[in-house]
């Protein structure tokens, strides 16, 4: 069946037709943001954009390369060895949720090749730093803080743990919040202090714009040197407000530090110069392993131990060389039933 041509007539119309349609369509819808519509911006505003947009353009320098902006990239890697117990596993996890830019990562053995294990490992999730909670005899926990891959790197022995489920604080702020970092004059005193202080502002600060972080400060970080140790405090900045949910304008002078958890205690053992070694710039001369504590309670115990074996004996002794003699007495009622 042979198909109809269509009538040549027809075309000017569906031209005109769709030329009018085109005129009388309605115009584009503004984008739409969180607060409403944006309104469409005219011709002039649109053009006066464009040219403040040309003037803050960075200018080439004598060179003609455009320097770009700097932009904070600092994430911080936080890991553990294994065999690790719970109490050290639920410090680690509070600090990670202290840290909106910091990455987990799965345990390491604790073996002569962590360093470059861990190196390796830093690379390849884009880290420029790492906290590595190393855990030995189950009993005694260490800290490595170290950056890469140029170093330096900081060893503590951490003391007086106690996490955030532990101390059930009324303290409470939000998550990701950037906090603020508060140190004792003390770190400004000696230079090894001063390069503890350094580690410590770029780890535990929060990275400029960062997309996990929040615009705001509602908590502070509090680092203070007592008996050469390094003791951390977390607290909540709490103002009172009205039923509003505004903040008082004498609300500022009552402001209060609530404190959140957790706790530890940091002592400072080496400093290298490298990426989790390297050559030693610092060593603490005040320093005594746990193992030696250990060793010295047992030996007092064994001297406990000794003196009362020595007194049994001075006793038997004594009891040989004074016999008391028989009583006379003591045969009287023998025979009798």
């Amino acid at each position: 069946m042979a198909k109809k041509r269509k009538r040549t007539s027809d075309a000017p119309a569906a031209a005109a037709a769709s030329a009018g349609k085109s005129d009388v369509s309605a115009p584009s819808r503004p984008e739409r943001t969180l607060f409403g519509f944006k309104d469409k911006p005219s011709d002039d505003a649109t053009a006066a954009a464009a040219a403040a947009a040309v003037e803050s353009e960075p200018q080439p320098d004598s060179e003609g390369a455009d320097t770009p902006p700097f932009r904070n990239k600092e994430k911080v890697l936080v890991t553990c060895s294994r065999r690790i117990i719970y109490r050290y596993r639920h410090l680690m996890q509070n600090i990670v949720s202290l840290l909106p830019h910091a990455k987990k990562d799965s345990k390491i053995e604790s073996k002569q090749t962590k360093g470059s294990t861990l190196n390796e490992v830093v690379e390849l999730r884009s880290c420029s730093s790492c906290l590595f909670f190393e855990c030995r005899k189950q009993k005694d926990l260490y800290l490595w803080m170290f950056k890469a891959p140029g170093g330096p790197s900081v060893k503590f022995l951490v003391n007086a743990v106690h996490t955030m489920e532990e101390l059930k604080l009324t303290g409470n702020h939000l998550k990701g919040s950037r906090p603020l970092l508060t140190f004792s004059t003390n770190f400004d005193q000696q230079p090894h202090w001063k390069l503890v202080k350094e580690m410590l502002t770029q780890i535990f600060a929060t990275p400029k714009d960062h997309r996990k972080g929040k615009p705001f400060h509602d908590h502070v970080f509090v680092f203070s040197i007592v008996d050469d140790h390094v003791w951390f405090r977390n607290y909540q900045i709490s103002v009172p407000h009205n039923e509003m949910d505004k903040v008082d304008k004498g609300g500022l002078d009552k402001m209060t530090l609530v404190e959140v958890g957790p706790r530890f205690c940091l002592n400072p053992i080496k400093i290298f110069g490298g990426s989790f070694g390297g050559p030693t710039l610092y060593e603490n001369p005040y320093y005594v392993s746990p193992n030696q504590i250990r060793a010295l309670e047992k030996r007092k115990k064994a001297g406990k131990y000794a003196k009362k074996v020595k007194a049994k004996v001075r006793r038997k002794m004594h009891e040989m060389e004074n016999t008391l003699e028989p009583d006379e007495f003591a045969q009287l009622w023998k025979g009798e039933d």
